[in-house]
């Protein structure tokens, strides 16, 4: 046999680097001619294209991933006319960067993952996790063995097409529920259960197929061989990493930093593992289960999920997924037979209806709705990023046909891109908010239990809402229900956790004994009151901007009356401001929007409880006003007070500023106001009294001098109430969540200690 010589020529040292393009010597462009500016400029256009794509397509409804493919057709196209400068080593340095960067957002995504939610899923996100797979993967086998009888290329094609169809990949389901901000609805928390039992099992039966593949096709040794080095990668993880990271955990100081030597020697097994399980078909399997091994949260999850986040999701993911776009050649699709067309149609076709019709059927059976059922059987069913991984590693290790790849890669990007729409469609989690009776205070009979939902963020919040809850008159008589909820960002996690706390038990977890103090606090406030108040403690995990989530439906499960929400401002003993939390100001805003019942924002100007002597337990009378204006928040806010009224401590005074001249309001809201003072009038436990003012600065001098007298002050919010009372004032509001009154209290630098609620009433406006 001839032998053929192939010669190639490279330059050394290669040229890297360039002068710039602002060299003075510099000709025609030939800057790029040194690899790292063409480099760059490839992934300046991906990441610029991708963004300017999504800029528009977003209001489609259309997800972030389709950009990114979109981005790499046109820098593919810009290639193939000329427009743009590439060799074939640019591609590949382009193509290792990307694929690297794929195996660390995995990596990312799998030490955010929480493995506690498998003990903590349901029989539903069970049985959504495991049927539809199977159930896919059957009616998907039975319809290619009747499509093709002898074909066997054939039928192991149709095999990649069910398998890639079938499984469901968790950090495909966590992206869709973000990009939809559902993640921490009921959807959001089954979807996310269900995807990551999904995910494991689907692994394993992969994993177990090839074992099976290896030991007919090959022989025994091969198939023996690959088993043990995954149980062998499995012992290393379970008995040797995992519990070194535990240990790491223990000796790193409570709210203290991991040493950056243990970040570092993590990073290291990383690449390590990345590169021992190139013998693996899906690469990516040891970063996972390394991922996984890490216990997520603070101290070390968060902090690897922080540092690896913005480099993966911001500049790695977008080159991938655009790299996977540069790879498909639409020219290719013309020279396709349309019967193989039809037939992977088919069968793709089959298996997702398959998926989707088991995955409604479970939710029908456990009465699920029927719309929210279509959604969350939609979600189970998204295809995004690693699919379209999947098919490009297919593609570049030539294992299936390309035309199977291209109506492939067609599938992922219609599921995928029209998944999203859908879900939109058929799934509004602010509907479930909405009550067409009215959840109020005024509303509730005189001696009705009292449901009160309290939000914490800090510590420091607690004993502003204790001391709010303690002159609220409860009794044995008028029972108040009290429902803490503990609000802590998400940190190094994937999925929001939710966690209710047994008042009988004291036990806490590592995991979670951040709330150890918060709900110790309120255990010994309950007890102080015990008969008069109950106390129920719950602690939620979640990113800021999904917290009114778990806010409003606790309210709707607790059938809360009033949500009592720390203010974001918090002040020095000396007036000035101590710190600002704009996060929770937008949460505030937030649940005043959608809210399932009326609203109480919490200001503390440092209020103590005043007591007759230092060491004694008896309070002195605690001077209560409420200010009165008039409208639906402040008859609100009147009826607390009244309830507040009714504890032996509390000297309640009611103070209606009036303009001589009040025609600014209906006659109707005059009735309903006075009618709501009648009551006060007649009660000799509460002082009523009357200011003339004739315009906004008359009442802020009023509100001055009444800070120097009273320690707790109720308003309504009064947003939308125009009143000569507040003539002049709107314009200087600097937080329109408090309403002009409220803001008062929040802008002033003032020395005195009082407490301030704002209460907005619950309306049934569908948002």
């Amino acid at each position: 046999m001839a032998s053929i010589n192939v010669s190639s020529c490279f330059w050394l040292p290669p040229n890297v680097n360039s002068e710039g393009a602002l060299y003075i010597d510099d000709k025609s462009g030939s800057w790029l001619k040194s690899s790292m500016p063409r480099l760059e400029l490839m992934s300046i256009l991906i990441i610029f294209m991708s963004q300017a794509c999504h800029s528009v397509l977003k209001h489609l409804g259309l997800p972030l991933f389709l950009s990114q493919l979109i981005a790499g057709r046109m820098l593919s196209i810009a290639f193939e006319n000329k427009l743009l400068r590439n060799t074939e080593d640019d591609v590949k340095v382009l193509g290792t960067i990307a694929t690297l960067g794929y195996a660390a957002h995995v990596f990312q995504i799998a030490v955010k993952t929480d493995l506690g939610m498998l003990g903590r899923a349901g029989k539903k996100a069970v049985c959504i996790g495991s049927f539809p797979l199977i159930a896919s993967m059957i009616c998907g086998i039975i319809a290619s063995r009747h499509l093709i009888k002898d074909n066997k290329e054939f039928y192991e094609c149709f095999n990649v097409i069910v398998v890639t169809t079938s499984v469901t990949s968790f950090p495909v389901i966590t992206s869709v529920l973000e990009e939809l901000k559902i993640v921490n609805s009921e959807l959001g928390r089954i979807g996310q259960s269900a995807a990551l039992i999904s995910d494991i099992l689907s692994k394993i039966l992969i994993n177990f197929t090839i074992v099976i593949r290896l030991y007919n096709l090959v022989n025994a040794e091969a198939s023996l061989g690959f088993l043990g080095l995954v149980l062998g990668l499995l012992f290393i993880i379970c008995f040797v990493f995992r519990p070194a990271l535990k240990w790491i955990v223990r000796h790193t100081p409570t709210n203290g930093r991991v040493k950056n030597i243990y970040i570092y020697s993590i990073f290291c097994i990383f690449l390590v593992f990345t590169s021992l399980t190139k013998w693996h078909r899906q690469f990516t399997m040891g970063p996972y289960m390394l991922g996984l091994a890490i216990p997520n949260g603070p101290p070390l999850g968060s902090i690897i999920a922080e540092k690896f986040d913005g480099l993966t999701s911001g500049f790695f993911m977008p080159i991938f997924v655009a790299t996977c776009g540069m790879r498909e050649d639409f020219d290719e699709f013309k020279k396709i037979d349309a019967k193989k067309i039809i037939t992977y149609s088919i069968v793709i076709g089959i298996t997702f209806l398959a998926k989707f019709g088991a995955s409604l059927a479970i939710l029908l059976y456990a009465k699920f709705p029927k719309r929210d059922g279509c959604a969350l059987s939609l979600i189970i069913c998204a295809k995004g990023f690693v699919e379209m991984a999947t098919i490009s590693f297919l593609s570049d290790a030539q294992l299936v046909k390309t035309d199977l790849l291209f109506v492939m890669f067609i599938s992922v990007v219609f599921i995928g891109s029209f998944t999203p729409i859908l879900v939109k469609f058929l799934y509004d989690p602010s509907r479930r908010y909405t009550s067409y009776e009215k959840r109020t205070i005024m509303h509730l009979s005189p001696n009705s239990n009292l449901q009160i939902l309290t939000c914490i963020h800090v510590p420091n919040h607690v004993s502003a809402v204790t001391n709010l809850l303690e002159v609220s008159g409860a009794s044995g008589e008028r029972p108040i229900g009290v429902h803490v909820l503990h609000l802590i960002k998400l940190s190094g996690q994937a999925a929001p956790v939710f966690i209710s706390h047994d008042m009988e038990k004291r036990d806490f977890t590592d995991n979670y004994s951040y709330s150890e103090n918060v709900v110790l606090s309120f255990m010994r406030f309950g007890a102080n009151n015990q008969g008069a108040i109950s106390i129920n403690v719950s602690t939620a995990i979640s990113a800021p901007n999904h917290m009114y989530e778990d806010i409003c439906t606790l309210a709707l499960e607790r059938s809360a009356s009033l949500i009592v929400l720390p203010f974001h401002r918090r002040w020095y003993l000396d007036g000035s401001v101590e710190s600002e939390d704009n996060s929770t100001r937008v949460l505030n805003r937030m649940v005043l929007n959608r809210a399932p019942c009326s609203i109480g924002i919490l200001i503390d100007r440092g209020y103590k409880r005043r007591l007759l002597s230092i060491g004694s337990s008896r309070n002195l009378k605690q001077n209560v006003v409420m200010i009165f204006l008039g409208g639906n928040d402040d008859r609100e806010a009147l009826v607390y007070a009244m309830r507040m009224a009714e504890d032996p401590s509390v000297r309640l005074t009611v103070a209606r500023l009036i303009c001589p001249d009040n025609a600014d309001t209906t006659s109707w809201v005059k009735v309903l106001d006075s009618e709501a003072l009648k009551d006060v009038k007649s009660d000799r436990n509460i002082q009523y009294v009357e200011y003339e003012v004739k315009g906004g600065p008359d009442t802020s001098l009023i509100i001055q001098s009444m800070m120097k007298e009273f320690d707790i002050f109720i308003v309504g919010r009064a947003e939308n109430l125009e009143c000569q009372q507040t003539a002049g004032l709107d314009d200087w509001v600097e937080y329109p969540e408090l309403g002009v009154i409220g803001d008062m209290f929040a802008s002033y630098d003032v020395e005195e200690k009082f407490l301030v609620l704002v209460v907005q009433q619950h309306t049934t406006t569908l948002y």
